[in-house]
């Protein structure tokens, strides 16, 4: 694991927000409860440089973010100097989730079993993870010829989640793999050209009326 990656953003300093060096944050977890209770963390303003501690001496939620007073900055000159940083936390003081939860980042590299199939079969390797927000996320995942599909994760599906053996075990009901396949570059075209005829026909339709 590589430094950065040891690290979790909780959120990204945008502007000042008042006269004693307070500043608004863009939340980037998703218990934004816990500031409330946070008094050391650390900030780090620029991704090739060690993070530096900070004490929190208040926070507040504020319209979908957050409003933090951190030691030693006192004023508006002093906050406009930490547009963009970004508020992070070590990756062992996450939040912890319920036994059937895992966080995004531990998804991606898992391979993905079908219980469902003969054998077992490997539908492939979680790449990315697509979040939705009226539906569910969905995994990316890519198949050993490169296949790709895009699987809701949904608890009705999953049977376990093993982070240390990198596996996730779902259920997936019949045909979901072909319906939730992103078009082929054949079918874009395919698409496209019924899209223009359909136009065309149109058209003509038109110029007889």
């Amino acid at each position: 694991m590589t430094d950065a990656e040891s690290w979790v953003s909780v959120a990204r300093v945008l502007r000042p927000q008042g006269r004693r060096g307070e500043v608004l944050a863009e939340i980037l977890t998703d218990f934004p409860e816990r500031f409330t209770q946070m008094r050391e963390a650390f900030l780090r303003r620029n991704n090739s440089l060690a993070p530096t501690p900070i004490f929190i001496e208040e926070a507040w939620l504020h319209k979908g973010r957050v409003v933090l007073k951190l030691a030693k900055v006192d004023s508006i000159s002093d906050a406009e100097l930490l547009r963009g940083a970004e508020v992070v936390i070590p990756m062992e003081a996450r939040m912890r989730l319920e036994e059937d939860a895992a966080y995004i980042s531990e998804l991606i590299g898992c391979e993905l079993i079908d219980l469902n199939q003969p054998d077992r079969a490997v539908v492939g390797i979680v790449r990315d993870v697509m979040q939705q927000e009226k539906t569910a996320d969905l995994l990316v995942v890519t198949g050993s010829d490169g296949t790709e599909h895009w699987i809701p994760f949904v608890k009705a599906y999953l049977e376990r989640i093993d982070l240390p053996g990198r596996r996730l075990e779902m259920h997936l009901p019949v045909g979901l793999l072909e319906v939730n396949a992103p078009l082929s570059d054949e079918e874009r075209q395919e698409q496209q050209n019924e899209a223009e005829a359909a136009l065309l026909e149109n058209s003509e339709e038109d110029s007889l009326q």
